[in-house]
């Protein structure tokens, strides 16, 4: 069974951080190579960063009302290549 996509509110006039922790899925000693964020229309995709566990995506935008799915796409050490999704729901607060 996949697990639950996780959800996060955004007020689309915020500037925030996104991270995923991928340390329980690395393998011993093996460490994230190259992190690539796919961002829909709508977000803006700012600065990323990879510290070899964890990935981090600023994202700022959207349209209140509208959900956006982001995508990060990692590739190891070891040469396994994944993917995590989180839904980011653009209201104002």
């Amino acid at each position: 069974m996949a697990a639950p996509v996780m959800l996060f509110r955004h007020d689309p006039n915020a500037v925030l951080d996104y991270s995923r922790d991928w340390s329980e899925w690395l393998a011993d000693g093996e460490t994230i190579t190259t992190s690539t964020w796919v961002v829909p229309v709508g977000l803006t995709q700012g600065v990323t960063d990879n510290t070899g566990t964890l990935t981090t995506v600023w994202l700022s935008g959207g349209t209140a009302g509208m959900s956006y799915r982001v995508t990060n796409r990692v590739v190891t050490t070891g040469g396994r290549t994944d993917e995590r999704s989180f839904t980011i729901l653009c209201e104002e607060r």
